[in-house]
């Protein structure tokens, strides 16, 4: 799996530079906040953030970091499903959701020890993803990922539910960033 593709086809999917007045992330380009951009060192105007910039913060922050590389090794479309919904929702929400849906897919604990759902990637995570393919195959990845998916999809009328202004982005998110 190579990560440039999945930052290439973020990158197209998110536009150049936007500032939607209902967003409260404020000035983005490439889908990177202005907050992020910022964190990460680019101090200027977001209109001038250099796509390099952009790619580099995707590949620190939402593929390397919470450590999806490693789940590409293991899972590459579930590693795909992470790293979008990580640039949509953080890596700890994506991270989450991945334990949860292990958690419940573990048949009361007969697969594989429950996870502390610390919205963090690491050697018991994977050993759970592990366990789970080994014991349900190719075909347990796409339940997995239909789980992810419900569980964003979920998160997402939440959202709107919660923040009447977030319904202007809900046909968006749901067409673009489910299935």
């Amino acid at each position: 799996m190579d990560v440039s593709v999945l930052i290439d086809e973020v990158i197209a999917r998110e536009g150049g530079y936007g500032n939607h007045p209902a967003d409260r992330g404020g000035p983005t380009n490439f889908g990177i906040t202005q907050a992020v951009a910022r964190a990460n060192g680019f101090l200027g105007d977001m209109r001038a953030l250099p796509r390099s910039v952009a790619v580099a913060i995707y590949r620190r922050l939402y593929w390397e970091k919470p450590g999806f590389a490693f789940v590409a090794e293991i899972a590459p479309s579930v590693a795909e499903e992470l790293f979008d919904t990580a640039v949509n929702m953080g890596p700890g929400t994506a991270s989450g959701f991945l334990q949860r849906a292990l958690n419940a897919l573990n048949r009361n604990e007969a697969d594989y020890p429950d996870l502390k759902v610390d919205q963090s990637v690491g050697g018991k995570t994977l050993a759970a993803l592990g366990a789970f393919l080994k014991l349900r195959g190719r075909s347990g990845e796409k339940v997995l990922l239909k789980a992810l998916e419900a569980l964003q999809g979920e998160r997402y009328l939440a959202l709107a539910e919660s923040r009447p202004a977030n319904e202007a982005f809900l046909y968006g998110w749901l067409a673009n960033r489910i299935g």
